[in-house]
């Protein structure tokens, strides 16, 4: 199931539930919106719950979600392009409003989506920043912390920008599945959750294929904004170090790289300043083991990718590098058989990485 919406110039691609909202909303008579919408920043609300009785009750409230639609849609049209980070947490914060309402969920997780979703596009409207939180609305519960803590590695991902767009729905969903799991249960939610891993999935996917745009390092910060596009016509080649080689176990910095890391390394900035070709950027990708919380691995996996950069700088290599940790994704080997912990540990050892994947074209 896909939540995304494109665009194209100014033409639209509605998603399955904008589709299923455009439907309702045409085959209906649309009540005179509300005073209160004379008010651009007033957030519009819905008819309370128990007075949901009436046809007209539910023409005004489709009304509502009509205007919603209708901001979005000028936002688009304007320049914000649909695939942007609060533009299209906005769109999904709409979507499973407007997906409970039609459940006749006489809760308030429908009302409160719909805010946040207007919280955000009466920001944007406003040229200010909506912030990158994402509330749990209703009382939701935060679940599966492993989910969330990917989406906040993602943020600081090289190709973000080719991500966002899923990001953004994969947390709103993952907050509509923790307000099924106390409004109707386990069997409720646990679609929801499925949805957010879905979008997680293609999002990591679209980062990494987005990584020939490559962010320059600065002084204040690992990775800065300022992209540089690489050509398009790249040959690339990817080095594995193993981490294990480059670094004392469970340790990340300059100092704890081991005798055989260093001449690893030496050995690859040799490589890259003597290459025939020309070298246009590095994309430094740090991997660990599955043993350990899903967010300490991040955190090793990104700390190792920036000593690797680092080093190889201290070198001479001066070319644009892209860093990226990705903890305990993309397992190489499971050892799901190995019970005793050394040895597991050993098993474990392809996984505990740093990929090097060097981008470059012909010299002319």
């Amino acid at each position: 199931m896909s939540k995304n919406s494109t665009s194209t110039g100014s033409k639209v691609s509605l998603s399955f539930r904008q589709k299923l909202m455009a439907l309702a909303i045409a085959t209906i008579v649309v009540m005179p919106a509300i005073a209160a919408a004379q008010n651009e920043n007033a957030a519009i609300k819905l008819v309370v719950q128990q007075d949901r009785t009436s046809d007209g009750a539910i023409h005004r409230d489709n009304g509502v979600y009509r205007d919603t639609q209708q901001r979005i849609k000028n936002l688009n049209d304007s320049g914000l392009r649909l695939a942007d980070y609060q533009l299209s947490k906005a769109q999904c914060w709409l979507d499973v409003s407007f997906h409970e309402y039609t459940r006749s969920d006489r809760g308030h997780f429908p009302q409160e989506a719909l805010a946040e979703s207007q919280r955000i596009l009466t920001a944007l409207e406003g040229k200010q920043n909506p912030g990158m939180e994402t509330p749990l609305v209703n009382g939701a519960e935060k679940l599966r912390p492993d989910l969330w803590a990917r989406y906040d590695a993602l943020k600081t991902h090289a190709g973000y920008q080719c991500a966002a767009q899923q990001t953004a729905c994969a947390e709103v969903e993952l907050v509509h599945a923790g307000n099924e799991i106390h409004e109707a249960g386990w069997r409720h939610a646990k679609p929801y959750i499925q949805i957010a891993e879905d979008l997680l999935g293609t999002a990591e996917k679209s980062a990494t294929s987005c990584l020939p745009v490559v962010a320059v390092a600065s002084a204040s910060a690992p990775v800065a904004a300022t992209a540089i596009p690489v050509a398009p016509a790249l040959l690339k080649e990817k080095i594995v170090l193993s981490a294990d080689a480059l670094f004392h176990f469970d340790k990340s910095s300059v100092a704890d790289l081991l005798p055989k890391g260093r001449a690893e390394l030496d050995e690859l900035a040799k490589k890259i300043g003597a290459d025939k070709t020309l070298v246009s950027a590095l994309a430094l990708i740090g991997y660990t083991d599955r043993l350990g919380s899903v967010a300490y691995n991040l955190r090793l996996s990104l700390a190792r990718a920036n000593t690797v950069k680092s080093y190889l700088q201290t070198q001479g290599v001066n070319v644009p590098m892209a860093v990226d940790g990705r903890g305990l994704q993309d397992q190489v080997i499971a050892c799901a058989d190995i019970k005793e912990s050394e040895k597991l540990r050993d098993c474990l050892q392809p996984n505990r990485r740093v990929e090097v994947i060097i981008y470059r074209s012909e010299r002319q």
